[in-house]
Formats: C-alpha cells, sequence, structure tokens
C-alpha cells in the first residue's frame, strides 16, 4: 500500500490533545491542496472547522472526518466523508468513487500522522474501521466496514 509521503503530510495537535494521551473521544479533520498535494491532519477533541471553513472545501467538500469512539463493541475508528447534497461538485456516483479510491490514503494518513499514539497503544491497531459515505442517494448513502486499522500501518 504505502501511498503515502510522509514529507507532504503536516500534523497539528489541537488545543488539550497530546501525541501520548489517549482522550476520548479523539477526533481527526483531514483536508488536502490539490495544488501542492500536501495534507493536513488535525487532531483533537472536536473537528476542526476552522479547517474546513475555505470557499473551495466547502464547494469540494473532499475533507475526511473520523473520530476514535469507544463503543460497547470496543473501540472504533468512525469515518465520514460527504458524498452527496447540498452544493457540491461532481455526482454522487462519481464522488463515491473517488472516495473510495482514496480511503487507503485516509486511513494511512490517520494511521501514520497519529503514530505516536499507535505505538504506545498497540491494541489501537485492532479498532474496526467504519466509513459513513453520505449521500442523498441512497446508493451511496452507506456505512462500510473497512477492517482494522492494523490493514493501514
Amino acid at each position: 500500500m504505502n501511498r503515502l509521503d510522509p514529507g507532504k503530510l503536516n500534523v497539528t495537535y489541537l488545543t488539550g490533545t497530546t501525541p501520548e494521551h489517549m482522550k476520548l473521544p479523539r477526533r481527526y479533520t483531514l483536508t488536502h491542496s490539490d495544488r501542492t498535494g500536501k495534507l493536513f491532519l488535525s487532531i483533537g477533541s472536536e473537528f476542526n472547522t476552522g479547517q474546513c471553513s475555505s470557499i473551495y472545501t466547502r464547494l469540494m467538500r473532499d475533507e475526511a472526518l473520523a473520530e476514535l469512539c469507544d463503543e460497547e463493541t470496543g473501540l472504533v475508528f468512525k469515518v465520514y466523508c460527504h458524498v452527496s447534497g447540498g452544493f457540491v461538485i461532481g455526482t454522487a456516483k462519481w464522488r463515491y468513487s473517488i472516495l473510495q479510491s482514496e480511503m487507503p490514503l485516509v486511513l494511512e494518513t490517520i494511521r501514520y500522522g497519529d503514530r505516536v499514539l499507535f505505538e504506545r497503544n498497540p491494541g489501537l491497531d485492532e479498532a474496526r474501521i467504519l466509513v459513513h459515505f453520505a449521500s442523498s442517494d441512497d446508493r451511496f448513502n452507506v456505512v462500510e466496514d473497512w477492517g482494522t486499522m492494523l490493514q493501514y500501518r
């Protein structure tokens, strides 16, 4: 796999969050620049809404939001992607296809960007990943199981 270029990843820990300490929920906001190819990952107790507020990001809606949650079944990574609805560029089918093809990079980026936490808590690699594709078209409004974080190490 290894599609991630670590030199193009910028990681920011938001106030109250550190690389070493696991406080749940732990939330991830991932955006990118089409122009430079850089990835921007924010990690905190809340999503970084300011990171998603530019006009370009609001029109493209190609950010990925994720959260590590403790549920009855154990730790789960939930990833949220906007496929269609509202004012976004592209058809639901096209966007769903792109988001699916880029999901391994999204998961690898989160895993690598927060690697200190994973190294200190090896059980995190066993956390299930559920990807929520949000769409106004029922065919693409789905939740998919993407395995465990171990696959994206």
